[in-house]
């Protein structure tokens, strides 16, 4: 493995912490975005959190009134955020983003394995130590919710995705499915869900799902004895934006989408609970279509140029309530 530092000693934008401390919040943002050398760009901080979503849908999911949904429940809260925007050929195998598209991507979040607390009378400092421990990995959204079932979901935070292997039959026979049918009387499609290891392990080619998409397989100067089945968020780079970009990503006809990479404003939840119940599938069922939580949209805008991200909501209006 091979490690290229992208970006360091840049600047961290301060937090909003209200409309008197910090007037002009999108100034403030403005000057900690930095454009280095090779055109890599970089944004670090505060800013809306752009995921949307009803959280109750994982908890209807286990029995209970789906008229419920429908509200923002991240609403008014903020995250802390990195943004990179890094040109093609510095990400593409061999520079080459012509002979060889595709991307995969993921992120990991390690912490020290030791913590101390400080004993009455000391400093008040905990102390950290020992080696580093991986304890959270994304790569497509929601996979270790919709996919990975209770008992595994440390292991899998916890695995490097060359090692994806081990979890292939939650893929090809997931959990997800069987509960929409046992509560909602919505059949589960037949395993094994090959549609399914597509879209979260080996990217969607001719040979899986009937068109070259985001498969790995499409790169050109690959080799084949290497390509293994793992789970990232994949992109296939030289894809053109669309002026008229759909929610529902692929499933909504639009291959700029997710599963294809991931706008901001792509409807994850509604296109990854259609994809489990067989959107993806040569013949879906209809009652797949309907799926969702009845939240379309963020509920404040992106921006349209970098770092793309909408403003954070200022701690003096914070609307997220206790």
């Amino acid at each position: 493995m091979r490690t290229t530092v992208l970006a360091d000693n840049v600047p961290v934008a301060p937090s909003n912490v209200g409309v008197a401390s910090t007037p002009d919040y999108g100034k403030l943002r403005s000057d900690a975005v930095r454009t280095l050398a090779g055109g890599t760009k970089t944004f670090a901080g505060q800013a809306d959190d752009p995921f949307f979503l009803d959280l109750r849908v994982f908890d209807l999911l286990y029995g209970g009134n789906a008229s419920e949904i429908g509200k923002d429940t991240l609403s008014g809260y903020n995250v802390n955020s990195i943004v990179l925007q890094v040109p093609k050929k510095a990400l593409a195998l061999k520079g080459d983003p012509g002979r060889n598209p595709v991307i995969g991507v993921w992120s990991t979040t390690d912490r020290r394995s030791l913590r101390l607390l400080p004993s009455t009378g000391g400093d008040g400092k905990p102390t950290n130590s020992g080696g580093w421990s991986q304890v959270s990995r994304l790569g497509s959204p929601l996979v270790n919710e919709l996919v990975i079932p209770v008992g595994q979901k440390d292991r899998f935070n916890n695995s490097n995705p060359d090692r994806d292997a081990q979890f292939l039959s939650y893929v090809t026979n997931p959990e997800l499915p069987k509960l929409i049918e046992a509560i909602y009387n919505i059949p589960a499609p037949a395993a094994p869900r090959n549609d399914l290891v597509a879209a979260f392990l080996t990217g969607v080619s001719k040979a899986n799902l009937g068109v070259d998409l985001n498969a790995h397989t499409l790169n050109m100067d690959a080799a084949p004895n290497k390509i293994v089945p793992y789970e990232a968020l994949r992109l296939n780079m030289p894809v053109p934006p669309t002026a008229q970009p759909h929610r529902l990503g692929v499933v909504g006809g639009d291959t700029v989408g997710f599963p294809n990479g991931r706008r901001l404003a792509d409807d994850v939840v509604d296109i990854e609970l259609q994809a489990v119940q067989g959107i993806l599938l040569p013949n879906p069922p209809p009652a797949a279509k309907a799926l969702g939580d009845a939240v379309d949209a963020n509920n404040v805008p992106f921006t349209s140029a970098f770092p793309y991200v909408a403003l954070p909501t200022p701690g003096s209006r914070s609307s997220s309530g206790a």
